[in-house]
């Protein structure tokens, strides 16, 4: 059985509702990094799945693994309280379902335990598709590690690869007041514009993030709820860093999240398997063609996946 130090250097956070398919891989790609002390906490956001057996098992084999029970919130509210239990010094994000490679939280953390300067260290990322197919790789710039958090416009600001791969400081993470509830999609977008106020931030090039996408995640699905939550933290920033106050737009938030709960589409699904196939249709236009089909399937009058359907019979 490993076992976890009193005193671990690196809190691992992550959220699971009903992963019970890819659980076991993500677990293992945490509980299998080596060359530093951490401990991984997940919160079980009331999966009703056999998510809670999977994580059981887990935790009675290594006691780094520390399981959080706790009735379906939402994201956000996991995370914050994930979040509140780490004892770290450094708090590593990963998702349910995606994987940390070999190497991750060793060289990230190395990384912010020789640079005091730095709030935090992203690396580079590769996204996978239903099948494990590679659909691009994400990889910041030096310029844009540096400067990208600091663009007060939606065209131009940039963030970290994927919010999975992100390490920060725990006590900068608490003092700038962590993962705020007001937002329920694009929390990561917040909480790094306001680290990134109090410190720098490095962007490993190398791939040490594989992120899955599905046509669910909420990236895909709530796309719309993305870029107008998105207008909320540039606005809130914007005041923040005049000095006054961003409390209406905070309380603007809630309201706007308040309206678009339980609004998930039959489209918003449909789009999702487009975006899949747009990023294969270049080097892969048969595989692109079955997820143009489910997008079909899912949205009939989905009419950009009609043309680029019949795009991959001309260019398979």
């Amino acid at each position: 059985m490993m076992t976890m130090t009193t005193s671990p250097q690196v809190s691992v956070v992550m959220a699971v509702y009903n992963g019970e398919q890819t659980l076991a891989d993500t677990l293992e790609s945490i509980l299998t990094q080596q060359g530093v002390d951490f401990e991984c906490i997940v919160v079980n956001d009331g999966s009703t799945d056999l998510s809670r057996d999977i994580l059981q098992h887990y935790s009675e084999k290594d006691t780094r693994l520390r399981v959080i029970e706790q009735d379906n919130q939402g994201l956000t509210r996991s995370l914050i309280r994930g979040c509140a239990e780490a004892r770290g010094e450094f708090i590593a994000r990963q998702d349910a379902g995606d994987v940390s490679l070999p190497g991750r939280i060793q060289k990230q953390s190395n990384f912010l335990h020789s640079h005091a300067d730095f709030c935090m260290v992203s690396c580079g990322t590769r996204m996978v598709g239903l099948q494990g197919e590679e659909l691009q790789i994400v990889q910041q710039t030096e310029e844009d590690a540096e400067q990208g958090l600091h663009r007060l416009a939606l065209a131009e600001i940039c963030g970290p690869s994927h919010h999975g791969s992100v390490m920060f400081r725990r006590n900068l993470y608490n003092r700038v007041g962590g993962y705020r509830f007001q937002f329920a999609v694009a929390q990561d977008l917040d909480l790094w514009i306001r680290l990134a106020e109090h410190g720098r931030h490095w962007a490993v090039q190398e791939v040490l993030y594989q992120a899955a996408l599905t046509p669910g995640s909420i990236s895909m699905v709530n796309r719309d709820q993305q870029l107008v939550s998105a207008q909320f933290i540039i606005e809130a920033a914007r005041l923040r860093r005049a000095g006054k106050s961003e409390q209406q737009i905070l309380d603007n938030a809630v309201a706007f999240s308040a309206r678009e709960a339980n609004t998930r589409k039959q489209g918003n699904v449909a789009n999702g398997y487009y975006f899949l196939g747009c990023c294969l249709l270049r080097r892969d236009p048969v595989a692109a063609r079955s997820y143009f089909q489910s997008a079909r399937q899912a949205d009939p009058l989905h009419f950009k996946a009609w043309f680029r359907l019949l795009q991959t019979w001309f260019s398979a």
